[in-house]
């Protein structure tokens, strides 16, 4: 039996902007809410947005 491994999408159904807390948040197995909400309080102290910037350049969309 092979495990499956586990990677990082962007999500389809959970965004907002470009769906990148939405794929943080399943991949962590966590409510988007508050993955968005530690999202907003990194943005505030500085480098927040690049970080997104980049994860919404970088991070695949979910396969279909």
């Amino acid at each position: 039996m092979q495990d499956e491994i586990k990677r990082l999408y962007k999500s389809r159904n959970d965004r907002v902007i470009c769906g990148v807390c939405g794929g943080f948040a399943e991949y962590l197995k966590m409510d988007p809410t508050i993955v968005r909400l530690i999202m907003v309080l990194i943005a505030l102290t500085g480098g927040g947005i690049i970080a997104y910037l980049i994860a919404a350049i970088v991070m695949p969309e979910r396969p279909m």
